[in-house]
């Protein structure tokens, strides 16, 4: 199964983690791709240099940031390939537990044919 994990912090968009943070992210995302279940990860730079496109009855709006409802901001993404949803809870978790407070939105993706193993 594949799930795609929407992380949206507690900290103020634009705040940098600290070194031991990033050394132990590191780790943890080395780890990961190595053992299959991290597939794709990226941080999001600040919602001032993004847009939202909206559709409503066939007039699109484009706003361009930044967004006020920083809870709702997302900053950052990853994509893993696990067993269950369970154990993409445990990822998660894992990351948490690094990343500080916030929030991540799990999500299984679509998909009928398997994942290759690397």
């Amino acid at each position: 199964m594949r799930f795609l994990c929407l992380y949206k912090p507690s900290k103020a968009e634009g705040t940098p983690p600290r070194e031991e943070e990033m050394a132990e992210m590191g780790k943890l995302i080395e780890e990961s791709f190595k053992s299959g279940i991290l597939l794709a990860t990226e941080g999001c730079l600040p919602s001032a240099l993004g847009a939202r496109v909206r559709k409503t009855n066939g007039s699109f709006k484009v706003t361009d940031g930044p967004f006020t409802e920083s809870k709702e901001l997302v900053g950052g993404f990853a994509l893993i390939y696990v067993k269950s949803k369970r154990e993409a809870i445990d990822f998660t978790k894992k990351f948490m537990n690094i990343a500080g407070d916030g929030e991540v939105e799990l999500r299984q993706v679509y998909d009928d044919s398997p994942v290759p193993q690397q």
